[in-house]
Formats: C-alpha cells, structure tokens, sequence
C-alpha cells in the first residue's frame, strides 16, 4: 500500500494518522494551529471528517435518535454532528496547510457526496470509520476510486469485516488496511485486545493497525509490537478548550511522547538476527573461557584444580575442558596464563 509518499508494508514504518475530527471547535483558525502541531508532535498525516448533519441523520428527538450510554448522553444525532462537522469550505485551505507541512492529507466520508467532493481535492486515500463499515454501497463507491482504503473495525462482527472486504475487492480494490477499534470514547484499555492486530493482518492479508480510542500511549506500543502499520489517534491542540471528542484526545504533548515511543518500540522490535553487534561481541570480553589457576610444571596432569572455566573470555572455549582433564602439559605455565591446546603434547 502507498498513500502519498508513504509506503506502507510489513517493513515500514508505523504510518501515524492524528485525526482531527470535532477538535477544531467551530474554528478554521484553531482546525490550521491543530495541523502544525500535528506536524511539530511528528505525525505523518492529518485526518478529517467529511458530512453534514443532514447527510449522516436526520434531525429527529424520537427515542432512536437519542445518544445512550456515551459520553454524548442525551444529546440527538443531528444536533452532536452540527456541533462536529467540520465546514466543506474549510477543506481546500486545511489540505493546503497540511501540504505545507509537509503532511499527508485525506479524510472520512460518510456519504456518497462527500466521496465526490474529496475526490476534487485529489486525496491520495480514504478512511471508512467503524460505524459505516455496515454501508457496504459507500464502501463500494469508495473502493471504486481506485485508492487506498483504511477500515476500522470498531463495532464489526467478522461477517461485517468480510462482506466490507468483498465490497472492495468486487471494485478490484485490493489497497485495503484494515484497523482494530474500541468504539467507546474514551475506550477501556482492558477491551483494547491488540492480539487481534496481527489476527486482522494474517487472517484477511492486508495491512493492519490501530483506531485508538484509549487514554495514553500504552495501547499503540502494543499494537506496534503486534505488528500494527497504521496507528490513529485523535488530536486537540488544548483539552481545555472543549468539543465533542477532547476528552479521549491527545494534546500535543502527549501526542509527541506517544509519537517517541512507538519509533522506539520499532527499534526495539529489529529483527531476527543471530549475528553479534560490535558491543555484542565486545561483550564476550566477560564470558568464561579456560584459564590456568595454579601454576603447572612440564609434566603436569590437568586437573580441575589447576584449569578451569573462569571470567574474561580470551582463553580456550569451556566445551574443551572435559577433554582436556587428565592430559599432561608439555612446558612451565604460570597461573593466569590463557590456556591452548599448544600446551599438550
């Protein structure tokens, strides 16, 4: 997979998406502070939301249009997604500034007006988000653009997982990642269960990654050792200054310490490698190796009373020491001598 200039395969780099989603406040000023620091805090990319109220509900007080059990509480449908939605005006200009920053640029859409005007702003790909992985003609629509789509999973079962993958692969899109969420805001760690990063990956063969909803970094270092490409979290330049979704949102800060490490837990993953570094091998300087403790005349059997296996490792492997005891030495050695097999007759 490609977006932009990323490559995006089982030897890259995690691929960190910072999704701005409602944490511009109503204000393009803060959505364009939001996109540089995203950049400062060492995101790749910068994510949107593309909808409007009318195009994802309709505006409606009846019992099913009432938020439960979240964070929203109360609030209808319509009224939470006017208060979230980030203006189509905004979007040439946003993209503009993250181009500048030099940061990769593509955003979610919720509807099939909101693929054609993404597609006017050539984005490079495109994100399903969890809850619209059951629109299978949005997601066909998307996959027949031809671009990478990123997918979460947050409330599929696997039947949806599959009938999504189906929807793109009939567009003969095979560009798909596929990414493990938590959809509760802000989600409990201890429902993360990151061993399905790697499932997502070998059962389906795709990319996989991380939606993250949880407080804190632990949850994407997990998901990196996993094996996790993608990692996504939400951005807000301040908690402080309120939203719909800045209380399970990292501020810059955070972001960047989270951003650190995962690049560290990269590091540390490496690779399979049996060979010793230099320090490695410097190291072996404090392994045991044979060593004369007593000192020998010609003549002398070799005991273990007078060779053994001790620290540094200059001398003779300790494997040899069995074969060695019983054999005599053929000149004068003095205690702390390495010992070698040139001392025998």
């Amino acid at each position: 997979m490609k977006i932009d200039n990323f490559k995006i395969d089982e030897e890259s780099s995690v691929f960190i998406i910072a999704e701005l989603s409602a944490n511009h406040n109503g204000s393009i000023d803060t959505a364009i502070e939001t996109i540089r620091a995203a950049k400062r805090a060492g995101a790749d990319c910068i994510k949107f939301q593309t909808y409007t109220a009318d195009t994802i509900t309709i505006d409606s007080n009846k019992e099913d249009f009432l938020i439960k059990g979240t964070i929203w509480e109360g609030k209808n449908l319509y009224k939470l997604y006017q208060e979230a939605y980030t203006p189509w005006e905004w979007h040439e200009e946003l993209f503009k500034v993250a181009k500048e920053e030099g940061l990769v640029c593509f955003s979610s859409p919720f509807d099939k007006t909101a693929v054609d005007f993404l597609e006017t702003l050539n984005v490079p790909a495109y994100k399903i988000a969890s809850f619209e992985i059951t629109d299978i003609p949005l997601i066909e629509y998307v996959a027949s653009k031809g671009k990478p789509i990123i997918i979460s999973t947050g409330i599929a079962e696997e039947v949806d997982i599959e009938l999504a993958l189906e929807a793109c692969r009939r567009m003969n899109n095979n560009e798909i990642a596929l990414l493990k969420c938590t959809s509760s805001y802000p989600a409990p760690i201890y429902e993360a269960n990151m061993c399905m990063v790697k499932d997502l990956a070998l059962r389906y063969n795709v990319i996989s990654g991380l939606s993250d909803h949880t407080m804190g970094a632990t949850v994407p270092i997990v998901a990196t050792v996993f094996g996790a490409k993608i990692i996504e979290k939400h951005f807000i330049l301040d908690r402080s200054i309120g939203g719909p979704d800045s209380s399970f949102s990292m501020n810059e800060e955070e972001f960047t310490a989270m951003v650190k490490a995962v690049r560290e837990a990269e590091h540390a993953i490496g690779k399979v490698d049996y060979k010793l570094t230099e320090k490695q091998a410097k190291g072996r300087d404090f392994s045991r190796s044979l060593y004369v403790i007593k000192d020998m005349k010609e003549g002398d059997i070799i005991t273990k009373e007078n060779v053994r296996a001790i620290r540094p490792g200059f001398g003779l492997h300790p494997r040899y020491l069995k074969d060695l005891l019983g054999q005599i030495v053929t000149k004068d050695i003095e205690k702390g001598e390495r010992f070698d097999l040139k001392m025998l007759k």
